[in-house]
């Protein structure tokens, strides 16, 4: 199964390295587009999926995780378009010179090929790796979490639908549908093909990739997320931001985990930002 995912991945992503900044960004809108049109099917498909997850006893910080709402779905919508908005990274040069003999040289920014994501119950991601991977002109073979299985396919549809739509090979975007853990593996190993993998969860899965891969790999976000209060810092705009960042949805990677606060000011900051979280049931 995996090796001729991997050939149709490749083959579309020659296709896709050469788009015009135009064609992506159409492309992009109109999957915007299509998850507001299609808002209903997606999140009937994640209901099925946050039902399953309930029975199956998953904690409330995982059911918020694979949640999906109008809210949310229009959230996610629009970061699509603010993807859109940014400059196409394609073709840009940096670090340019000139040698002493006259010769200009320079780095040029180009896609790496296909990508191998694997990442765990976020149904959010899928939109998230489609995006910045349409955006650079790099196709992507998406293995999601079992939990969100039915969210993650409904929203490749309509990824596939907005690629094809704009002239792009649908095959820039495919997902392993399967939930055998042994497709992971074989993706981890598909250096014909797969140009770069990239783990989003925890430390094991980091640590999975890293051991079994022979594709290159990349990792990262984690979820360490310090903030650190000056004994200069305006303490009431310290108290604001940590609240923000702990409170506004906790369940997610970059929620705020740590707090370090200057000596001179702890005495002072510290109660001030205790009250201020306490409302929300915050351990400290």
């Amino acid at each position: 199964i995996m090796i001729p995912l991997g050939q149709r991945a490749k083959a579309a992503s020659r296709l896709l390295a050469r788009a015009s900044t135009a064609q992506k960004n159409a492309a992009l809108h109109a999957i915007a587009d299509g998850l507001e049109r299609d808002q209903a099917q997606i999140l009937a498909a994640n209901g099925l999926d946050v039902a399953d997850g309930q029975a199956a006893g998953l904690s409330p910080a995982l059911l918020d995780r694979l949640l999906l709402d109008a809210r949310r779905l229009a959230g996610i919508a629009a970061d699509t378009r603010s993807v859109a908005a940014l400059p196409d990274p394609v073709g840009q040069e940096f670090d340019g010179r000139v040698l002493p003999n006259g010769l200009r040289i320079a780095r040029r920014r180009t896609p790496l090929g296909v990508l191998g994501v694997i990442y765990e119950a976020r149904p959010n991601v899928t939109i998230d790796i489609a995006a910045l991977s349409l955006k650079t002109g790099n196709a992507a073979i998406l293995r999601g979490g079992k939990e969100t299985l039915r969210s993650n396919l409904a929203m490749v549809q309509v990824i596939q639908a907005a690629l094809e739509e704009t002239g792009l090979p649908a095959d820039a975007l495919l997902y392993i549908d399967r939930i055998d853990r042994s497709l992971i593996t074989e993706l981890l190993r598909l250096d014909q093909y797969v140009d770069m993998i990239i783990p989003r969860g925890g430390a094991a899965l980091h640590k999975l990739c890293r051991e079994q891969a022979t594709v290159p790999v990349m990792t990262g976000g984690l979820g360490i997320c310090h903030l650190f209060v000056d004994a200069s810092a305006d303490q009431a705009k310290a108290v604001e931001i940590i609240h923000n960042a702990k409170t506004q949805r906790p369940s997610v990677c970059n929620a705020l985990d740590t707090v370090l606060v200057h000596r001179d000011a702890a005495a002072e900051f510290l109660p001030r930002m205790a009250q201020r979280l306490a409302g929300d049931g915050v351990e400290l």
